[in-house]
């Protein structure tokens, strides 16, 4: 029975088990108020989304580096929305709601009770492209913390998931093999097909439905508890 040679469970972060979207938003919330920036969130947000997307797949591609994406992302936000941003308030901008960020503790639907399921199973890793110092402190503050052994990001490799040296380098690092472990994650490219390049099992979380790619050796489920059923 496959589930009985799986050892380790690697999640990634954003979008699968904290939730990023409710998160960001809280924090650019008291961001703006806290400025006096004159634009209402909702406004901001459906700028700010596709652009901060677009960065951190350019990051993925290495295309982009990390301060680039840190401060760009809001640079070109506040260009398209026309306000007049100082150079020197973008930087204190994008400081604080990093540090906003990190303290905020929404998770998504069902990841404690998923955890608690699966803690005792398996050893429990996140594998995630996010900056280092920004994802242990949401990981503290969101309770995520005591399940996890490892908290391995991809800036540890000098590479971006879905570059097989990350999950490669991840694999060493919990001293367990491909065929023994499993990635779960809401990406396709950098998650599911990244775990799967090197021999890994993977599941695929897309709680909206985007990826209608049938791949009948990959589960996708659209809630996280769907996962008690494989696993």
């Amino acid at each position: 029975m496959l589930k009985a040679s799986i050892t380790d469970i690697f999640f990634d972060l954003d979008h699968t088990l904290w939730d990023f979207e409710a998160n960001s938003k809280l924090a650019f919330e008291k961001l703006l108020k806290k400025h006096d920036i004159p634009v209402k969130i909702d406004a901001f947000l459906e700028v700010y989304e596709p652009i901060n997307r677009q960065y951190w797949e350019q990051y993925a591609k290495q295309q982009k580096n990390k301060t680039e994406v840190k401060y760009g992302r809001l640079i070109d936000t506040f260009k398209v929305l026309n306000i007049d941003v100082s150079r020197q308030l973008i930087d204190v901008l994008a400081d604080e709601y990093l540090d906003f960020l990190k303290r905020e503790s929404i998770l998504m639907d069902g990841t404690l009770e998923l955890l608690d399921y699966l803690k005792d199973k398996y050893r429990l890793h996140i594998l995630t492209n996010g900056f280092a110092e920004v994802q242990t402190d949401k990981m503290k503050h969101s309770g995520l913390e005591p399940y996890f052994d490892l908290m391995i990001t991809s800036e540890e490799t000098g590479k971006l998931k879905p570059h097989p040296d990350v999950f490669q380098y991840a694999l060493r690092k919990a001293g367990t093999f491909a065929h023994k472990s499993y990635m779960i994650g809401d990406n396709f490219q950098s998650d599911v097909l990244g775990a799967r390049n090197v021999g890994m099992h993977a599941i695929h979380f897309d709680p909206e439905g985007v990826n209608d790619v049938d791949f009948k050796i990959i589960p996708k489920v659209k809630h996280l508890l769907e996962i008690k059923a494989i696993l």
